[in-house]
């Protein structure tokens, strides 16, 4: 059972999109590890840590253990968060866990109100009692536990909420399952589902139309993207990630990005050594900066400025090609060359100081 633990522990923090690094010592007890021994031990770990915490019942058992450490430790959340209102519709952070959020899209007129990947059902309780709505659907972007532990308990609750996901993962009390441009409506709010896989066979992401509310549409983009980064190829290619890339992409450049995790610091700081001569992420970094040292949400972002300053939406641009030093092949299909641009990024993030 300690073996499975550690392998537990190692998993959880891979499930968070953080780097193998983190992952070994947490295996191995050892404060540090020379990436010479990562790179011999990465993929028998992984994969073993990785199958028991989405295939078996202790990566559930170690998903309640670190819910109640977050509890403890963050007992009024890790970040402080802010409603943002639009005409008739309420978008509303609510930090969970140690660095995840969910969300309540809430429709003032008529008191309904959406979740999003509710991974803590007590905390997501709390902000529907608050707000004084009643729990009508949960949007869950992946099977993960981090996104999806708390489905069961509010649908317990809520007898008649609807559980919308993707059938191709294995979402906890999944009753409404969603093909790739689905569109849904809860009260007056309008959303459209978009099958988007690479982090996970079935992740999907869910844009709010902006005219539900007379605001900018909504992205609630779980851990396929996140401010200045994105999330790790657990289970697709990197043609299979930029294909679902590419989908963010081409939405509107106002729309808000809520993403599933508070990443945006440590995501521009490897941004500014992928490209070191993006002035725009540094201005954006510089206000991240301020905004975490009084442990403020970092969300939204908008898809244009992501467009400016990710690398992860950035594989097209040759200020990127030439910061990594790669270059296309005589006949090499472009998006072909797109993917292994992708993939170098996504090797450099995760072996980015140690982690």
């Amino acid at each position: 059972m300690p073996v499975l633990l550690m392998l537990l522990a190692a998993v959880a923090v891979c499930c968070s999109c953080c780097g193998i690094a983190v992952i070994l010592r947490r295996l191995s007890g050892c404060p540090y590890l020379p990436r010479t021994l990562m790179a011999r031990t990465e993929k028998p770990f992984f994969k073993i840590a990785y199958s028991l915490y989405t295939r078996t019942k202790l990566g559930y058992l170690f998903y309640k253990r670190q819910l109640k450490k977050a509890r403890e430790r963050f007992p009024h959340g890790h970040s402080s968060t802010q409603a943002i209102v639009f005409s008739g519709v309420k978008v509303v952070p609510i930090p969970v866990l140690s660095d995840n959020y969910s969300y309540l899209i809430i429709d003032t007129a008529s008191s309904l109100a959406v979740a999003v990947d509710p991974s803590d059902p007590i905390a997501v309780q709390m902000y529907l009692d608050r707000e004084g709505v009643t729990l009508e659907a949960i949007l869950c972007t992946h099977k993960h536990w981090d996104h999806s532990g708390g489905n069961k308990a509010l649908k317990r609750q809520y007898k008649s909420c609807r559980v919308y996901g993707s059938s191709y993962d294995s979402i906890p009390a999944l009753t409404h399952p969603l093909s790739d441009r689905d569109q849904l409506a809860i009260g007056r709010l309008q959303f459209q589902a978009y099958f988007t896989p690479g982090h996970t066979t079935g992740h999907m992401i869910y844009v709010l139309d902006g005219k539900s509310g007379d605001g900018p549409d909504c992205l609630f983009s779980g851990d396929l993207l996140f401010l200045a980064g994105c999330g790790r190829m657990f289970e697709g290619s990197a043609e299979i990630m930029l294909g679902s890339l590419d989908t963010v992409a081409s939405l509107n450049d106002n729309t808000l990005l809520w993403p599933g995790h508070e990443y945006a610091a440590d995501n521009l700081t490897f941004a500014a050594v992928a490209e070191p001569e993006n002035v725009v992420r540094d201005r954006k970094f510089q206000w991240v900066i301020e905004q975490r040292l009084e442990r403020k949400c970092t969300c939204p972002s908008t898809l244009g400025e992501e467009k400016e300053y990710n690398p992860f939406l950035r594989t097209h641009c040759r200020d990127l090609h030439l910061a990594l030093d790669l270059q296309r092949g005589a006949d090499e299909e472009w998006n072909h060359f797109r993917a292994r641009v992708l993939e170098e990024v996504r090797r450099r993030k995760d072996l980015f100081k140690g982690r």
